[in-house]
């Protein structure tokens, strides 16, 4: 795939396999910190456009035709990534002017929660994680500290006993959701876990650490791949079937669920302490990795090859590789990305797929792909950066 304009001099993609090296010498180290730097430089020009055009509003989830539009309000499961992006962006420069848009956010999304908008999700991990906790973390905010934790016993209020999960989408009492959850939702289990930290309550930890034991134990696979979403009995707790939403088939293994699969075991491993996670993320990691191309960027699925790529997937799988601790096979991912998919549009990332089978945003930039491609620039230009999941 050719270079973007402006990429020339990033850092070339190896054809070797992605797996026989796991370590990076002094030269190749050097020309990566040379190129990550550039690209963090690229990446805040393209936020400070953003910023003059959507400030306190958001853009949509993925652009159309390279360019993001302007979403009616904050709805859906990802306005947080865009005051996500704006609180690393003042991680990484601490700059105040980047301080103050990333608190303003604060407001909104308290107010959508006190007005239960939009917030019949597993999804409200997603987006208070990133709009209210950091805020709190960085600023003592105590709106933020508030709307977070109110998410947080919403998000309690989707616990469906005996099965022990907690449910993804739409109303409890929607038979076609009723008992689904989703390989997404290791990565909205921190917010559970964050709410045991300041409020000293056990509860949200223990729920979210059954949670992921479910998904361990069923939507992880045998030969360690991963089904988009699963069932089960609301009723028993039986486990039922795995199932796909937005892969290719139900026993295919879609790219962006895979990668959310190393990086929310590993989260989860980090707060438990339980090693059986740390073992699911490995699990989750070696069958991604066998499964890549030479560049290491996905097919959006990966039981297919020569269709679309999914670069918000290879930028998940990035942050998860990191977090494992295997920063050569993650910054080769990384410098793909920097040389071959890195944007000239309003988005950070081009070449992301959000829903193939239903042909929703195919080939495009995606909110949540910016957030974690400058999530993995942060974690390598800044090793004593602490994030927030």
């Amino acid at each position: 795939m050719p270079a973007p304009a402006g990429a020339q001099g990033c850092l070339t993609p190896s054809e070797a396999p992605l797996t026989t090296s796991r370590h990076l010498d002094r030269e190749d180290l050097m020309t990566a910190i040379d190129v990550t730097a550039a690209a963090v430089t690229a990446a805040l020009s393209i936020i400070d456009a953003n910023l003059a055009e959507f400030g306190d509003r958001y853009p949509g989830d993925t652009t159309v035709h390279d360019r993001y539009r302007l979403r009616p309000a904050n709805e859906g499961w990802t306005t947080s990534f865009w005051p996500g992006q704006l609180w690393l962006a003042y991680d990484l420069t601490g700059d105040d002017g980047y301080l103050a848009a990333a608190s303003g956010h604060v407001g909104s999304f308290a107010a959508r929660i006190d007005d239960r908008a939009d917030v019949d999700t597993h999804d409200l991990g997603f987006l208070y994680t990133l709009s209210c906790v950091t805020a709190y973390r960085r600023t003592g905010d105590p709106e933020a500290k508030r709307a977070a934790l109110a998410a947080a016993d919403h998000l309690m209020s989707r616990v469906l006993e005996p099965a022990g999960i907690i449910q993804a989408w739409g109303d409890l009492r929607d038979p076609a959701q009723r008992g689904r959850t989703i390989i997404d939702s290791l990565m909205n289990t921190p917010l559970l876990f964050w709410a045991t930290q300041v409020t000293g309550d056990s509860r949200y930890a223990s729920v979210a650490a059954r949670h992921a034991a479910q998904l361990r134990d069923h939507i992880l696979r045998p030969d360690g791949s991963t089904y988009h979403t699963f069932y089960w009995d609301p009723a028993t707790g039986e486990p039922l079937r795995g199932e796909t939403e937005q892969g290719h088939a139900d026993d295919s293994c879609w790219a962006r669920g895979q990668a959310w699969g190393v990086y929310g075991f590993v989260l989860n491993h980090r707060h438990t302490g339980d090693p059986s996670f740390l073992a699911a993320a490995r699990r989750c990691a070696d069958y991604l990795l066998a499964h890549l191309p030479a560049d290491g960027v996905p097919f959006w699925d990966l039981a297919l090859t020569g269709v679309e790529r999914d670069s918000s997937a290879a930028a998940i799988a990035v942050c998860g590789l990191l977090e494992l601790g295997e920063p050569a096979l993650a910054e080769r991912i990384l410098g793909s990305l920097i040389g071959g998919y890195a944007s000239a549009g309003s988005a950070l990332l081009r070449h992301g797929v959000y829903d193939k089978p239903k042909g929703v945003g195919v080939d495009e930039g995606t909110l949540w792909g910016d957030y974690f491609y400058l999530e993995a620039l942060t974690r390598v230009t800044r090793p004593d950066w602490i994030h927030p999941w």
